[in-house]
């Protein structure tokens, strides 16, 4: 398994561009808008379907967008809620690094290290064909790890407080990714994954 730690390069050798930028917000501004969220966001438990029986996870989740639209994933439709202020400056400085315009951002809140996130493609029908989804990471540094579907390849990056990572391209078709569980990781951290969707 490949450790990535460069910065503004391609973290994947083929198939799709999964592109980090390291920090883009200090430390101090990180922690205010962890912090921040926490308390404003409307978070509820996710839920989702597996071979045919829903779970509630204990990781929260949140979902904004520009209009009251909904999708379905993992068998749950969830209803996008009105943008509210932080989201809105977190997006402008997001979509001035990546040069793309996003209209909905899905929150996850894992609460320590031991909640995570499986292997999985962000591949539903409603996202626009091979847009770029743009991750950014708030509170504890987690490693976030890709698998190629086909070859079993494995990358990973370290995810620090305020950093940016952008998935480009044909990723999804080739790609999983996932945040492993760990129990060193104490502290909480939120994931902000600015997306477009088709309406």
């Amino acid at each position: 398994m490949k450790l990535f730690d460069t910065a503004l390069e391609n973290c994947l050798p083929s198939d799709g561009i999964a592109k980090y930028y390291g920090v883009v917000l200090n430390r101090e501004r990180a922690n205010d808008y962890l912090q921040c969220l926490i308390d404003v966001v409307d978070w509820k438990h996710d839920e989702v379907v597996v071979f045919g029986k829903k779970h509630i996870t204990k990781r929260m989740m949140a979902w904004y967008g520009d209009s009251n639209f909904s999708y379905t994933y993992s068998g749950t439709t969830r209803q996008a809620s009105p943008w509210i202020r932080q989201l809105l400056e977190l997006k402008e400085l997001v979509e001035k690094l990546t040069l793309t315009t996003y209209n909905s951002c899905l929150l996850n809140l894992y609460h320590h290290g031991e909640e995570g996130m499986g292997w999985h493609s962000d591949d539903e029908d409603t996202l626009e064909p091979r847009a770029t989804i743009a991750s950014l990471s708030l509170g504890a540094e987690r490693k976030f790890s890709f698998k190629h579907k086909r070859t079993g390849e494995t990358v990973s990056v370290m995810l620090e407080n305020g950093s940016l990572l952008a998935m480009m391209g044909e990723i999804q078709e080739n790609w999983l990714h996932s945040l492993p569980k760990t129990k060193k990781v104490k502290e909480p951290r939120i994931n902000l994954t600015f997306r477009r969707f088709s309406i």
